[in-house]
């Protein structure tokens, strides 16, 4: 999986793209529930699609674990519990919709688990060529924040954190960057994009793990990138319970 570049995602290109796309932000958004069987039918003409475009599509969720072939029953849907939360088109079709600050909480609680032991490693193991490129990303992020450039600063965000889990030397930890920069690319669905109160506390937080890096610190660097998660993750706990008042986030 490319770092940072969204791979695994199907975006809105041609019939069967639109199709996929459709089908599974409704089965994430509720409008097709847990144990429906679709209407194959109804679909194809709702979509003036042919069965075999159809069929394409509906392999694709298979391969999801959101839907399933039930013979003599028809295609059903799958619940949650199925689908393959961890991967990015699904992540991506959650941040679309109602699911966004859940999906955000229980990512940032796993990566608590994983990215600190990924720094850990990283300052151990990293390259002077990965060190200061990690340096830049973070650097990068600083001034995208200063600018007031929501966009630079996620880009710079995606490249930090790829850089780390990638230079961790673990391959399963270089492989969840991919699941990582999807998640961040959901925060482009936010209605405060990135640049907030929050940024510049978060963007020296990312600097001072560059620099735990640099300098071969592991316990440091696990500290920072842990502070650095569970900052946001106390941001994001922060944010549903505005959401829930029914407050301005």
């Amino acid at each position: 999986m490319n770092r940072g570049a969204g791979a695994g995602v199907w975006r809105e290109r041609g019939l069967h793209a639109r199709v996929l796309n459709s089908l599974g932000q409704q089965i994430v958004d509720g409008g097709f529930p847990p144990g429906d069987i679709l209407d194959l039918d109804l679909i194809s003409t709702e979509f003036a699609v042919s069965r075999s475009v159809l069929r394409e599509a509906l392999r694709v969720l298979q391969s999801l674990g959101m839907v399933e072939p039930r013979q003599r029953v028809g295609t059903q849907v799958l619940p949650r519990e199925s689908w393959d939360l961890m991967h990015p088109q699904i992540i991506y079709w959650r941040g679309r919709g109602t699911d966004y600050l859940t999906q955000m909480r229980e990512m940032l609680e796993l990566r608590l688990g994983i990215e600190p032991v990924a720094a850990r490693l990283s300052a151990r193991l990293m390259t002077a060529e990965q060190l200061d490129a990690v340096r830049a990303a973070a650097e990068a992020m600083v001034a995208a924040d200063l600018a007031g450039d929501g966009r630079r600063f996620l880009e710079a965000d995606i490249d930090f954190h790829s850089l780390i889990l990638s230079g961790s030397g673990n391959s399963v930890m270089g492989h969840f960057a991919g699941t990582v920069a999807a998640l961040l690319r959901t925060r482009e669905e936010e209605k405060r994009f990135t640049i907030t109160e929050y940024t510049p506390p978060s963007a020296h937080r990312h600097n001072q793990l560059a620099e735990a890096l640099h300098e071969r610190d592991e316990d440091a660097a696990y500290r920072w990138s842990y502070a650095t998660i569970e900052a946001t993750l106390t941001e994001f706990i922060q944010e549903s319970g505005r959401a829930e008042l029914g407050l301005e986030a």
